[in-house]
């Protein structure tokens, strides 16, 4: 199979490409990313070399490129990663949000459509099996109050401009299978974490200040909720739904791991203390507790989410391997790793 990912130098991205190759040799992977401040070749190392591995620059929006990688590499399947994806980075420079995330999965659909199909519900002899998977968040489905999750029937209520964006990516995908008959699938997973994440994501941002004894900005009181998605565990979820999941349906991917943000700040704290206790400093600093620091909360801050995902355990027999405390120590020790390797 030849299969185009998108984004595939990003976070989750490059674990989803590192995963399959492991897996499966007879694929071959097609890789166009932009290499925005959120994707890094770095991510890729262990498949870089690799000649089933095929990586391009380029943007998603760029429709005669797209075309062209289409047609080149005969692309038989898609896992669009590819996404503007900060909140705060929406609220201040919204438009990026809408050409990447909106106008950059127009372009995938379409190209795709003229590629697999000769009409309405016909496809090409040649890509009779061929699939859009749209790589999607909880985020669409806006907040919760303390109680109830996420779940496909949800309404959707976005309140930031990212959100905003990938619902209407959302119903693009939507649309393609009810107008056109494409087979296409789309997932909406919970906050992601793990080694190599970018630095301007929670957890990243409160081991990495913790290391280097910064303060550890924590919004408003610190009593939202998110649930925890460890990354390997979201890349065999999506490749349950690739491979399993019903066409024209939609699966949530949750962690069932709910914790506040203040939770989840005080947990690296203690395993911080354990692992590597504050050496004297001029901060008089004495444990990573004390850099926590409450700030402004930002505009239309999401209260809770949490995602009932019974349906893919159900129907595709999946079933999470990872718990919080077992990824957090694994992405802990990887920043740990790292700061070593800065310093020698």
């Amino acid at each position: 199979m030849n299969l185009l990912v998108t984004g595939g130098a990003g976070f989750i991205g490059s674990n989803f490409i590192l995963y399959m190759l492991e897996k499966y040799k007879e694929i071959q992977i097609i890789n166009i990313d932009k290499l925005t401040y959120a994707g890094d070749l770095k991510n890729l190392k262990g498949a870089i070399n690799d000649p089933r591995h095929v990586f391009i620059k380029g943007d998603i929006c760029n429709l005669m490129l797209v075309e062209n990688i289409f047609k080149e590499y005969e692309i038989e399947g898609v896992v669009h990663f590819a996404a503007e994806s900060h909140v705060d980075n929406s609220i201040k420079n919204p438009n990026a949000f809408i050409e990447t995330n909106v106008l950059g999965t127009f372009t995938l659909l379409e190209v795709a459509r003229r590629h697999w199909m000769n009409g309405v519900n016909s496809y090409k002899e040649l890509y009779k099996n061929s699939r859009f998977h749209h790589i999607s968040t909880d985020e669409v489905y806006g907040t919760l109050g303390k109680d109830g999750f996420f779940t496909e029937k949800t309404a959707y209520a976005p309140n930031s401009p990212y959100s905003a964006s990938k619902a209407s990516s959302d119903m693009l995908v939507r649309s393609y299978f009810h107008t056109y008959g494409m087979n296409a699938v789309t997932t909406n997973c919970s906050n992601n974490y793990g080694p190599g994440q970018h630095e301007e994501k929670l957890i990243p941002t409160i081991i990495r200040r913790g290391l280097s004894l910064e303060l550890i900005p924590i919004y408003g009181r610190g009593d939202n909720v998110r649930d925890w998605l460890y990354v390997v565990d979201h890349c065999r979820a999506i490749e349950k739904v690739f491979f399993e999941g019903k066409s024209g349906e939609t699966y949530v991917i949750g962690g069932h791991n709910e914790m506040t943000n203040i939770g989840v700040a005080n947990l690296i704290c203690n395993t911080l203390d354990k692992i590597c206790p504050v050496k004297e400093n001029h901060l008089g600093i004495t444990n990573y507790h004390q850099l926590i620091q409450f700030v402004s909360d930002r505009p239309g801050h999401d209260f809770r989410y949490a995602i009932d995902d019974s349906k893919l355990r159900h129907e595709l027999n999946f079933q999470n391997q990872f718990d919080f405390e077992t990824g957090l120590e694994i992405t802990i020790d990887f920043y740990l790793n790292e700061q070593v390797a800065k310093k020698s």
